[in-house]
């Protein structure tokens, strides 16, 4: 076996899992020793034995479904794990505290970070995190469906907020490629902005059922997120009221926000807009326009298109997608407005080959028959 290459060795030593095996191994000779005694310092999880960084990762994927891990066991991961890179944590039910995330922020030496339905951590806690928000490059949050209790960055209204600051909070999260947010509430007065403001690396948003979202949190992306790959905003319509009692449901966001995407983030490629709530009626409920959109799709490389019900969406839309040189992918679902015309205008799309349709209730078989002329197009799900 000393004949053998070390690595060869050290992949042989790796698959052992019992000390007992070790142990005697180590005896056998020098170079055995040394090749047992690196391994000595991972984390062994599960049945097997894991590099530390291996390790680590596997250790955090298992914190999943784990209601009785609490603050404490949380600051002993922060303290111990000084490698760690990735930390999950879903549905743990009984986390009361975040000393244990400043704790973890104070190495920025994390890379992942991913929050799911964790009932005692809020997104303003992540301020905590400081210095470790440098290194990240995905963050995850996510509340539990319909709990919107509380607000990033804090619960208050902020008397030093300036809505043309981007300092209003001084942390960098400049190598953030990924963010995922769903099911929380921001304020007007402090927003997702200011983090939204300093994400300079931002390759991929997802947004889902954020309230209090408006054109200034998508203007600051544009204008720092040049690198901006993917975007998903899914929306939920909200209840507006005036001063003289009329109410109204429908999104705070105007075409402002799609001209400062098309005008600022040309290496955009997917787009998934999805309404929730919307009336079947032509109307400006969602904020955005056809003309808006089609600034948009024109403006940037779209290669995925993904639509729920857009009620600003018509046969015209569909004309206007037709001539868009890089789309592959297409899905309409609940496209009230769109009818076997612009099946016939889509069908010469250059490069799309996958077209999904869900109850898109004015295209008919004549529409369908139409998308037969396209060679490669496949289509899903009428």
């Amino acid at each position: 076996m000393e004949d053998l290459p070390e690595a060869v060795v050290t992949e042989i030593v790796k698959k052992i899992t019992r000390t007992s095996d070790l142990n005697s191994l180590s005896l056998v000779s020098k170079g055995l020793y040394t090749i047992e005694g690196n391994q000595r310092g991972a984390i062994r999880v599960g049945s097997g034995l894991c590099t530390t960084t291996e390790a680590l990762t596997s250790l955090c994927t298992r914190l999943n479904s784990t209601p009785q891990i609490t603050s404490i066991g949380l600051f002993l991961v922060a303290a111990g794990c000084t490698s760690l890179s990735v930390l999950h944590l879903i549905d743990c039910e009984k986390i009361d505290s975040v000393e244990w995330l400043e704790y973890l922020g104070r190495d920025g030496l994390l890379e992942e970070l991913v929050v799911k339905n964790c009932k005692g951590i809020n997104h303003h806690d992540f301020l905590k995190f400081g210095s470790g928000w440098m290194r990240l490059q995905k963050f995850e949050f996510e509340r539990k469906r319909g709990i919107y209790e509380y607000s990033i960055g804090c619960d208050y209204y902020d008397p030093s907020y300036n809505a043309h600051s981007m300092d209003t909070y001084d942390f960098c999260c400049e190598s953030l490629k990924d963010l995922r947010l769903a099911h929380i509430k921001t304020w007007p007065e402090i927003g997702l902005r200011v983090l939204l403001g300093k994400c300079k690396a931002l390759e991929n948003l997802w947004l889902a059922y954020v309230l209090g979202l408006n054109d200034n949190d998508l203007i600051a992306l544009s204008r720092s997120c040049s690198n901006l790959k993917s975007i998903t905003l899914w929306l939920n319509l909200q209840r507006h009221c005036s001063e003289d009692g009329y109410c109204e449901s429908r999104t705070s966001f105007t075409d402002d926000s799609l001209y400062a995407l098309a005008l600022n983030c040309p290496m955009l490629q997917i787009v998934d807009f999805r309404f929730k709530g919307c009336s079947r009626g032509w109307s400006s409920e969602i904020g955005f326009t056809q003309d808006g959109f089609l600034a948009l799709i024109q403006s940037c490389p779209i290669r995925v298109l993904v639509l729920n019900t857009p009620n600003f969406f018509d046969d015209k839309g569909m004309k206007a997608l037709s001539s868009s040189p890089h789309l592959e992918t297409l899905e309409l679902i609940l496209c009230h407005w769109v009818t076997d015309a612009g099946m016939r205008f889509i069908a010469h799309t250059p490069c799309l080959s996958h077209l999904t349709l869900r109850a898109c209730h004015k295209v008919t078989d004549v529409g369908v028959a139409e998308l037969g002329r396209a060679d490669k197009l496949r289509v899903f799900g009428h």
